[in-house]
């Protein structure tokens, strides 16, 4: 076995994989950009080396630099995570050149599945069900609408190089199928160098459910089970589980058994996973496979009891799998939640700064386990586990120049049922604060219908979400709960408060128990009775809340017992009340006395301020360019400029014509939320 592994990544990969080193007794070494000089992974390893700029391309996609280093900490072994390397077959062959072990599969693997075209001639030889199309190469647009009818619509028209939704298109009819071929090609032609297209049948209710296999270098290969991936934004998964709610045994094994023939058929070594397209029906499609350890790992390994970072180790140490497909049991149900640094409210743009406050729910240990390779029982009934792999902590600074993932929360339990119940109390536990982040549009798809159901395809953000996320309206019922907490919670505050004073007498006599809590459009006329033990609530049409807490004023999470089910809220104080968030909604909650109320009603309505004629920047990031200039008349839709951030480009357009009257900004500066641009006539 290796005695020291270089991490060629960063973030919460390159934390995971040191964590299972670690475990292993194996030495690591992370490496970092001038960015991530103070980053967790460098602080967590047992040594580090400094490998250049912040910009990837310039640090850590630069094979030389990652050689580099490992000659410097003299690495027997390459991790290399997922993404920036990990599927690049000229770095393989470097670490081969070097005599240096690479944690994953062979070249040949990694050659034969980065191209679509060839993956799929490869799967179909090994008898993989693959989806109808034509996988020849296409001259022109008439041969692309021959093919397409030949298919029948409606069809997807794909580069073969293409990754990320760039070079595709769905055609619906002839006339699509010309222009999406067309624009396909160039798409495919200015991103990868590469305008090859080929067509394929379009999945009608398409769920993304991939097959997790483990193969070593003597022959064995084994599958743990699926995860669903169907909840997904701009092709950027977000929400996993495994095993899929839609999955039947015959089909799992099926598909199962078609993943492990797939990885023989490229003499694959090493954790992979192999990605299917499954219809209404459960008739499935062979999609990719993906020639590295996948985002989603942890829910396989809840589920499983297997560590596949270790597998990984071990198969590229030369040993040989210590499981079989017997020792294989899906016990239990996990969930994953990617918390990204993405404003929901702003349309998920990238967000950075630094995590003024970064508290995560405390994980528990729970699930299957292996032991000496072989399955140990059953889970006992009521117990979950919480699990957060993260690369962040509490001040430290979100860059824009990586990927905005700061951490993945999952949980399991012996139900599914269970596991979506211990993530909702996990999310609403999970405290960030000074950066914009997705939590709440988390918590909004744990209380979706369609997801409790498992009712949900590729299209579900997009179908349920169509004009964005804007926060969540609570029912009445949880306002009620919120309104009973809080008023209990102000009445503590109001009590500390007259203490502080120095106010002489009984501070009970001084705070009074009649009040009126407004928040989301909502007001209720509440009777506070405290004792010793908490406080009964009552309402005005004479029903209560009995409510209890520990809460002491400055705590920002609030655990509230109300009628013995537990509410957890993050409290933020405003005048006259608290900012509650909790499921999803962000609430303005005042608790005012009844005059206090009857005079809030007259308060005229504070208008926003008029930013019509202002271009604001949406997002923290870098000006990449400015396309007009200082009196030049633009139209609705026109190119303004272009913002960089999170390695993703942005172009600001104009929402309607008019002038420009001045620029405040020019290529190369970097801007906060809502600076102003530019300014219009």
């Amino acid at each position: 076995m290796f005695d020291k592994i270089l991490i060629a990544n960063r973030g919460e990969i390159a934390c995971r994989v040191i964590k299972t080193a670690r475990k292993m007794g194996i030495k690591t070494v992370a490496i970092y950009s001038d960015a991530d000089k103070q980053a967790l992974h460098v602080q967590m390893a047992d040594e580090a080396v400094h490998i250049g700029p912040p910009p990837a391309n310039q640090s850590y996609i630069v094979i030389d630099k990652v050689m580099d280093a490992i000659r410097q900490s003299g690495a027997q072994a390459v991790h290399p995570g997922y993404g920036f390397l990990s599927e690049n077959a000229k770095f393989a062959e470097a670490l081969a050149a070097e005599g240096v072990a690479f944690v994953g599969p062979p070249v040949g693997a990694i050659e034969s599945m980065g191209d679509k075209i060839t993956s799929k001639k490869i799967a179909q030889d090994a008898q993989v069900s693959t989806v109808p199309g034509y996988m020849g190469l296409i001259e022109d647009a008439d041969e692309a609408v021959k093919i397409s009818n030949e298919i029948g619509y409606p069809v997807m028209i794909k580069a073969s190089a293409g990754g990320g939704g760039k070079g595709m298109r769905i055609a619906w009819n002839d006339e699509e199928a010309r222009e999406g071929f067309q624009s396909s090609k160039n798409e495919a032609a200015n991103s990868f160098g590469d305008d090859r297209i080929f067509i394929e049948k379009f999945v009608t209710q398409p769920r993304h459910i991939e097959i997790q296999v483990l193969c070593d270098t003597h022959g064995n290969g084994i599958y743990l089970g699926e995860r669903e991936c169907s909840i997904q934004r701009r092709n950027q998964k977000v929400v996993e589980e495994a095993p899929s709610p839609f999955l039947d045994e015959a089909t799992r094994k099926a598909m199962g058994e078609q993943a492990v023939a797939l990885a023989k058929a490229v003499g694959y070594a090493s954790a992979g996973t192999v990605e299917f397209i499954v219809d209404g029906d459960k008739n499935f499609y062979f999609l990719e496979m993906n020639t590295r350890l996948q985002v989603e790992h942890p829910v396989t390994e809840l589920i499983t009891g297997v560590d596949l970072v270790e597998q990984m180790i071990r198969v590229a140490g030369g040993e040989p799998l210590s499981i079989t497909q017997d020792d294989v049991k899906l016990t239990g149900w996990a969930i994953e939640n990617r918390l990204y640094a993405e404003d929901p409210y702003r349309n998920f743009l990238p967000s950075i700064g630094r995590l003024t406050r970064y508290r995560p729910p405390a994980e528990q240990a729970s699930g299957p386990l292996l032991e000496n390779g072989k399955w140990q029982g059953d889970a006992p009934e009521g117990v979950v586990a919480v699990r957060n792999d993260t690369g962040v902590y509490e001040g430290g600074e979100i860059s824009m120049y990586y990927d905005p993932m700061i951490a993945k929360l999952c949980t399991w339990a012996p139900t599914r049922e269970a596991a979506i119940a211990a993530m909702r109390d996990a999310l609403d536990g999970f405290e960030v604060e000074g950066i914009g982040h997705n939590l709440p549009f988390l918590s909004a798809v744990m209380d979706h219908p369609k997801f409790v159901s498992g009712d949900m395809t590729t299209a579900f953000i997009a179908e349920e979400y169509p004009e964005g996320f804007e926060g969540v309206e609570l029912p009445e019922g949880e306002l009620r709960r919120i309104a009973a907490a809080t008023a209990a919670m102000h009445r503590v505050a109001e009590i500390r408060r007259t203490r502080v004073s120095g106010r002489m007498g009984n501070h009970e006599r001084k705070v009074g128990t009649d009040w009126v809590v407004t928040l989301q459009g909502q007001s209720f006329d509440v009777e506070i009775d405290a004792d010793h033990d908490g406080s009964t609530v009552r309402f005005a049409d004479g029903t209560s809340i009995r409510v209890a807490s520990d809460w002491t004023p400055g705590d920002q999470l609030a655990r509230v017992s109300t009628d013995g089910d537990m509410l957890v809220l993050k409290v933020g104080k405003i005048s006259g009340g608290f900012r509650i968030r909790s499921r999803g909604a962000d609430l303005k909650v005042h608790v005012r006395t009844p005059r206090q109320a009857e005079l809030a009603r007259l308060m005229p309505e504070k208008l926003p301020p008029d930013t019509s004629k202002l271009l604001l920047c949406p997002m923290p990031g870098l000006i990449v360019k400015v396309d007009v200039e200082v009196g030049q008349e633009v139209q609705e839709g026109q190119a303004l400029c272009t913002v960089e951030a999170m390695k993703m480009e942005n172009i600001l357009r104009a929402e309607k014509k008019g002038v420009v009257s001045k620029i405040n900004a020019s290529a190369g500066d970097s801007l906060a939320v809502d600076d102003v641009i530019m300014e219009f006539e």
